[in-house]
């Protein structure tokens, strides 16, 4: 009885270890810290035009957006599976961008907006494409990097990178450090680039509706 007492404890210490690696292991491809938790994603409502800046820089870098035939093949499948790697990446760009462009407010309005990648100065704009174009060179689909326009909680129209991995959507903003739930920051949603085509854009379902 001794000897079948101590077998069942070396099973049972066995099979704790193994859990416990399993959850380990789970925990390093988990969501990061900041995005543990509910995500979910983003539901549109209907078709709505894309802002006249996201067509100016479609003319403008044309490899960025899905004109051409070829880029279309791009855009099945499903969220990206967010990985250790993965996860070390967007830490990474968001914050060498967050970095490298020093903020400069577009004071010309509607009318002098204008969307570039990785410029010395600029605004929400031209940090969230440049977000988006780094991410693209380093092999992440189109489909999963959607520019969004939201507007803040003090009224201002404010354009966001939204990366949509398998189990919802996150973003990626000049405003935070932070990489975040969707759902997280105190934004009213406005529209967002589809999946299905970056070139086609959709209003954004509020919560409740």
């Amino acid at each position: 009885m001794y000897n079948v007492k101590r077998v069942v404890a070396l099973l049972l210490a066995i099979i704790a270890l193994g859990t416990s690696a399993q959850n380990t292991q789970a925990g390093m491809i988990g969501p990061p810290l900041g995005l543990r938790g509910v995500m979910e994603k983003i539901r549109f409502s209907e078709p709505t035009p894309a802002p006249m800046a996201y067509t100016m820089f479609c003319m403008r870098y044309s490899d960025q957006c899905g004109q051409q035939p070829r880029a279309r093949m791009v855009f099945r499948g499903g969220g990206t599976r967010l990985t250790k790697e993965r996860q070390v990446e967007l830490i990474a760009v968001n914050a060498s961008v967050n970095r490298q462009i020093a903020p400069q407010r577009n004071e010309r309005g509607l009318a002098g907006e204008e969307w570039v990648i990785n410029p010395a100065r600029g605004d929400c704009n031209d940090y969230a494409v440049s977000k988006r174009h780094e991410l693209l060179a380093r092999g992440w689909p189109m489909r999963n990097l959607l520019l969004s326009e939201v507007v803040t909680s003090w009224g201002e129209h404010h354009l966001v990178l939204v990366v949509r991995v398998k189990g919802g959507d996150i973003v990626l903003d000049n405003l935070s450090a932070q990489i975040r739930s969707w759902s997280k920051p105190n934004y009213r949603w406005v529209r967002m680039q589809t999946p299905e085509n970056p070139d086609h854009w959709a209003a954004i379902a509020q919560a409740g509706v």
